[in-house]
C-alpha cells in the first residue's frame, strides 16, 4: 500500500457565523491510499476551535501516517483514537479502497441514484435582515425542516424571526430546529428555552457549553423544548463513558458528526446506545468537503433513517470538490450517471 496527502483550504461563499465566531475558510486534508491498482480517498477535516486535536502539529501527524504506510506499516485505525478527524479520514479511505470504485463506500439504492436522503436547510447566523433573506431562500427551495443557528445576535431579534416564520408556516408545514452551540449560560438557558418554546421548536442543540453534565441533565428534565447533544459527545471515547454520559444527562436526541467522534465505527457505537436508551439521533456533516460529506451520507443511508439529516453543507464553498452529490429540493441524491 502507498499513501499520499493533499491539502485544500475550503473558501466559504458566505462567511459561516456561529456563537463561536465567524469562519471564512477551513482546512481539509485528503488522504489517498493506493494498492494493487486500486485507490481510496478519505478526508481529514477540522474546524479550528472545535476539533480538540487540531494544533500546530496536526498536519505533521497526517504526514507521519503517510510515511508509516509508505514504509510498509499497515494502517491501524485504532492507533488514531486521539485524532478523531484523522481516524475518520483513514477509515473512510480504507472503505473506499476496498470498494475499488470512485466515490463508492457503501453500495445501496442511494448510490444507484434511486433514493435520496431528506435533509434540513441550514440557516447561518447573521443580522436579522440577513437571516430573514436566508430563511426565505431555503423555503423557496422547498425545505420543510430548517435549522437555525442562534445565540450570536440579540435574543429579541431571534424571537422576532421565529415569530415571523410561525406566523406564516404552521408546525405541520415547517419543522424548526435550533442550534445554540453552547451560547446560553446555565443560569439563563431555561428562561430562554421557555421563550423559544412558544414557536413550536422541534429541538435545540447544545444550549450550554459541553462538560457540565449535571446542569445539562437538569435542563433536559425541565426544558419545554427537547434537547439534542452535539459538542457534548466530543472526546467521549469508550463505550462505558458514552453509557455514563447518556445515563447521566438523559437527552432527547444526540447528533453525530463522524469526523468529530472518531469516524463511522465510533459513531455507530453512539447509535447502538441511543437505541438502547430510546433516544432519537441524526447525523450532520462538520463542514467537510464533498469527499467527507459523501462518505457520511452513504453511511447514514445504511441505517434507513426516518429523521431528517443535517447533510446539506456541500454548497457552502466556492472551491468544493466536484462530486456526484446533488440537491433536489430538500433531499440529497447521488447522481450515479456521473460515474458512467
Amino acid at each position: 500500500m502507498k499513501a499520499s496527502v493533499e491539502k485544500i483550504d475550503l473558501q466559504f461563499i458566505t462567511p459561516g457565523k456561529t456563537s463561536r465566531g465567524t469562519l471564512h475558510s477551513k482546512p481539509s486534508w485528503f488522504l489517498i491510499l493506493e494498492e494493487q491498482g486500486k485507490q481510496g480517498i478519505g478526508e481529514c477535516s477540522v474546524i479550528p476551535g472545535l476539533h480538540p486535536e487540531y494544533n500546530e502539529h496536526y498536519e505533521d501527524q497526517i504526514h507521519a501516517l503517510v510515511r508509516n504506510i509508505n514504509s510498509g506499516q499497515p494502517p491501524v485505525i485504532s492507533n488514531w483514537d486521539d485524532y478523531p478527524s484523522i481516524r475518520f479520514g483513514l477509515e473512510t479511505a480504507l472503505i473506499n479502497l476496498k470498494q475499488n470504485q470512485e466515490w463508492i463506500l457503501f453500495p445501496s439504492d442511494f448510490t444507484l441514484g434511486k433514493t435520496g436522503i431528506a435533509i434540513n436547510g441550514l440557516i447561518w447566523m447573521g443580522n436579522k435582515e440577513e437571516m430573514q433573506m436566508r430563511i426565505k431562500e431555503k423555503l423557496d427551495k422547498g425545505f420543510n425542516v430548517l435549522k437555525l443557528k442562534v445565540g450570536a445576535i440579540d435574543f429579541e431579534d431571534e424571537l422576532s424571526l421565529l415569530n415571523n416564520i410561525r406566523s406564516t408556516f404552521s408546525l405541520s408545514a415547517l419543522e424548526i430546529r435550533l442550534d445554540a452551540n453552547g451560547a446560553f449560560t446555565a443560569s439563563q438557558a431555561l428562561n430562554k428555552l421557555q421563550k423559544l418554546s412558544h414557536y413550536q421548536i422541534h429541538s435545540l442543540e447544545q444550549p450550554i457549553q459541553a462538560g457540565h453534565w449535571e446542569q445539562m441533565a437538569q435542563l433536559c428534565k425541565q426544558s419545554p423544548i427537547p434537547i439534542a447533544l452535539d459538542e457534548e459527545l466530543i472526546g467521549i471515547k469508550t463505550v462505558d463513558r458514552k453509557k455514563e454520559l447518556l445515563s447521566t444527562i438523559s437527552p432527547q436526541y444526540i447528533i453525530l458528526k463522524p469526523s468529530l467522534l472518531g469516524g463511522l465505527e465510533k459513531s455507530a457505537e453512539w447509535i447502538t446506545l441511543a437505541q438502547e436508551h430510546d433516544l432519537g439521533w441524526w447525523s450532520t456533516s462538520a463542514l467537510e468537503s464533498n469527499i467527507g460529506l459523501n462518505a457520511i451520507a452513504q453511511w447514514v443511508y445504511t441505517y434507513h433513517p426516518t429523521m431528517v439529516q443535517g447533510l446539506g453543507t456541500g454548497q457552502l464553498y466556492s472551491n468544493n470538490i466536484a462530486s456526484p452529490l446533488r440537491l433536489r429540493r430538500s433531499k440529497l441524491f447521488f447522481n450515479a450517471s456521473r460515474l458512467e
